[in-house]
């Protein structure tokens, strides 16, 4: 039997966006499936995440090679029919373009900094959730409106974040079968 090779779906999506749901989500529901999530990885990358963004946000700052090793490893082996990548740069990373499918789940920012501040700040006091509110007003909001710029429109398949997680999954599974 030929093996064949496995398709490739990138789920991108500001910080609090829904990446990983969506793609835990979708491993669940496409049979033979497997995933890969990008925060897992200790990715060596700009040291100035704001300055980074204010410099173009060139995704190939980041040395992707542990997440690429992973990737062939997957591909070469047999009865993966996909492969989920809850990675942020759709195709915009040279060494990443053999992406089937990109999709990028556009999240308002208000919905994404809410589910980020219960996600992260969940045991916190309130001045940690002030003093991270202040830094996103005067320097992180730039990096989510960056991939507003870049990631979204690189993407094949923009899909609205405020919708239910399961009507998410099914317009994606659509995407796939059509």
């Amino acid at each position: 039997m030929e093996n064949i090779k496995p398709k490739i779906i990138a789920i991108a999506a500001v910080s609090g966006g829904g990446k990983t749901t969506i793609t835990s989500r979708l491993s669940q529901v496409l049979n033979n499936s497997k995933t890969l999530f990008f925060d897992e990885y200790d990715l060596t990358g700009p040291d100035d995440i704001i300055n980074w963004v204010t410099r173009g946000a060139d995704c190939n700052e980041w040395d992707l090679e542990p997440l690429i090793s992973d990737l062939r490893n997957l591909i070469s082996s047999e009865d993966i029919e996909f492969i989920i990548l809850d990675y942020p740069f759709a195709r915009l990373h040279d060494k990443l373009k053999n992406i089937d499918l990109t999709i990028f789940i556009d999240t308002p920012l208000d919905i994404a900094m809410a589910r980020r501040i219960l996600r992260d700040f969940r045991n916190m006091n309130a001045d940690a959730i002030l003093g991270d509110l202040s830094n996103y007003l005067s320097r992180g909001r730039s990096g989510y409106e960056s991939m507003l710029k870049t990631t979204k429109p690189s993407s094949d398949l923009i899909i609205d974040g405020s919708l239910p997680v399961e009507e998410i999954v099914n317009i994606i599974c659509s995407e796939i079968n059509s």
